[in-house]
């Protein structure tokens, strides 16, 4: 077994917290939250990571507040959930894995209706894509004082997820969520101090971080998920990424989880691989919506050829512009990928498909060395199954999850 590949499997440090190797499972949607209510099926699927080896695993879409959920089936952080979430948290421990809370907020990105206004909002007024054809076609700008609220409930919900067991936080900065909207120049249409240049527009996510870093202190660790490009014209680029990771570095970040790719406009950005269309279509229940994925999505969400590392070339760049911790996510799908990681110069590997697909791969990569491929065919059929009932889950583990729905 090569160095950088025992590497990978040993045990580390970030910040505060040790883990028993450098692979996290990244925060990939469960679908297991119905009513914003975390299931049983949540615990299972977590602990389930854990057992399979995984250093940390990441529960995906923890909303700070019911007003920042894209969809009523999400989980936001409050009272109302805090026995399941103790469950989940030991569970994973009961494991010997970790567990962490992907803080998020949607912004204006969002088909749920916000209580107490009459839309949501994000940085500028827009159109809401996501919430057309839902009765909430437009997205309201924040002002002040919602800045000040957003602010706040990042802070509260990363004590909430401190106090029932999560041992580090992943603020979503990427995807075209709240935070995102707010670094995006396509998004960010703003002539105040929040808009215009790169540090006015990373104003509000270095003021959640503040926010975030007073509330739990300066052992738990506080990633950040990051854009290297929006993958989109007149998006976020791979210069100012860079320049947007200098500043998250020198405000305390102690590492960056690199992704790409706008939910609302360049989704197989991030994904690669097959257009998981076909099947999210027969699950949309809202016929608008589902005429309006027919139409537009082959030109949103169409195939792109899948190639291992497909980041690679943008982390790249990213690591040489900073020295703090960088998790490489984007196609790692074997054990010589996980090795040429760690021998680019990252410190840890992010993993999605791989690990639904199978939960014990690390044991299959200490028996296998170097020899280990992960079985996913990058179908993407696991996006559509978030919309399944029981959640997200490997197809090729279970051929016939569609076969209702579908046919």
């Amino acid at each position: 077994m090569s160095p950088e590949l025992q590497k990978v499997l040993s045990p580390t440090r970030l910040a505060g917290l040790e883990l028993r190797n450098r692979v996290i499972k990244t925060a990939t949607f469960e679908g297991m939250c119905p009513g914003g209510m975390p299931s049983d099926d949540l615990i299972r699927h977590h602990a389930g990571i854990a057992r399979g080896g995984a250093g940390l695993t990441t529960v995906a879409y923890c909303g700070v507040s019911p007003d920042g959920l894209t969809f009523p089936d999400q989980m936001w952080l409050h009272e109302g959930v805090r026995n399941q979430l103790e469950r989940l948290s030991a569970a994973v421990h009961a494991e010997g894995g970790a567990l962490s809370a992907q803080l998020a907020h949607c912004g204006g990105f969002s088909r749920n209706r916000p209580r107490h206004i009459p839309r949501p909002r994000g940085p500028s007024v827009a159109v809401n894509q996501y919430g057309l054809l839902s009765g909430i076609p437009l997205t309201g700008a924040m002002g002040p004082a919602d800045l000040r609220k957003t602010v706040a409930e990042y802070a509260a919900a990363a004590t909430f997820a401190k106090e029932v067991g999560f041992d580090a936080l992943e603020i979503h900065m990427g995807h075209g969520y709240l935070l995102s909207q707010f670094i995006s120049p396509l998004i960010n249409q703003r002539r105040d101090d929040y808009g215009g240049s790169l540090e006015n527009r990373m104003r509000l996510p270095l003021e959640v971080l503040a926010a975030v870093r007073q509330a739990v202190g300066k052992d738990m660790p506080i990633l950040a998920k990051l854009n290297l490009s929006d993958g989109c014209a007149g998006g976020l680029e791979i210069g100012e990424a860079c320049q947007a990771a200098q500043l998250l570095e020198r405000a305390g970040l102690d590492a960056i989880v690199m992704s790409g790719g706008l939910v609302s406009r360049s989704t197989m950005f991030l994904f690669r691989g097959d257009s998981p269309l076909p099947y999210m279509l027969p699950l949309e229940k809202n016929p608008l919506q589902r005429t309006a994925m027919k139409l537009f999505g082959p030109a949103t969400m169409p195939s792109l050829p899948y190639r291992e590392l497909y980041f690679l070339e943008l982390a790249r760049q990213m690591r040489q512009a900073v020295k703090l911790p960088l998790v490489y996510l984007g196609g790692v799908s074997s054990a010589q990928g996980m090795a040429q990681a760690m021998g680019e110069g990252f410190d840890f590997v992010a993993m999605g498909r791989a690990l639904l697909n199978d939960s014990a791969l690390l044991q299959r990569v200490a028996e296998q060395g170097e020899a280990w491929q992960s079985p996913c065919t990058h179908c993407n059929q696991c996006v559509a199954s978030m919309n399944l009932p029981g959640g997200v889950r490997c197809t090729l583990n279970q051929p016939d999850a569609f076969a209702r729905v579908v046919h």
